[in-house]
């Protein structure tokens, strides 16, 4: 059994034949599959998708591109469809220095909301972090996430060092696609530190293509 644990199966570039891919992943080795949310749109769609087939779940929230356009009216609706019994984790959430499509000030503000949304609910968190491990860590220490939630980090991008500090607060890991790019020279040493227990399996399809 194989569980996809991050595949963006809403997006447009599946519009045309995305019953067709669904059932060819579903016919191979692909048992389950978890589809997140990265804005409300995508959220309800990720749950619509849950709903009409049996082994897909769906993850909601608000990625840090998106968080320019986050209210706290519009969280509610989030926590609102986080009810759904389909849905098992918020995600994904965190920060992203590299593209800066939202303010840093309310990239980190709104992290913090959905941390604090997923401790209420008690639910895991699905974690996108680029360029930004210093103040990612920091956060989530400082809202005790390590302590009541499970951490998931997706296409982890940290270095070696950065994970062992995260196995060790007990965090879990995916990386996907990178891991087979030839110049990624430091996959094996990441690798190193991930135990096979703490690591899940994605393909962030149908971004980061493997080679």
């Amino acid at each position: 059994m194989i569980f996809d644990s991050h595949a963006h199966m809403d997006v447009e570039e599946f519009e045309e034949d995305r019953a067709e891919v669904l059932e060819r992943i579903h016919s191979g080795k692909i048992s389950y599959l978890l589809n997140p949310g990265v804005d409300l749109v995508s959220s309800q769609n990720a749950v619509k998708l849950a709903e009409q087939y049996p082994w897909i779940y769906a993850a909601v929230a608000y990625h840090p591109h998106e968080t320019r356009h986050l209210s706290l009216d519009i969280l509610d609706e989030i926590e609102k469809l986080a009810a759904h019994p389909k849905v098992k984790a918020i995600g994904e959430i965190g920060l992203d220095y590299y593209w800066d499509h939202s303010p840093r000030d309310l990239q980190q503000f709104w992290f913090r909301q959905q941390i604090r949304l997923a401790i209420r609910l008690d639910m895991p968190i699905i974690i996108h972090d680029r360029e930004a491990h210093g103040d990612i860590y920091q956060i989530l220490l400082e809202e005790d996430a390590f302590d009541q939630i499970k951490v998931l980090f997706h296409c982890y991008s940290g270095s070696a060092e950065f994970a062992k500090q995260l196995r060790e607060k007990g965090c879990y890991f995916s990386i996907a696609g990178p891991v087979t790019y030839k110049n990624n020279k430091k996959a094996a040493g990441i690798l190193a530190e991930i135990p096979l227990e703490r690591m899940c399996v994605e393909t962030d399809s149908p971004f980061l293509t493997p080679e």
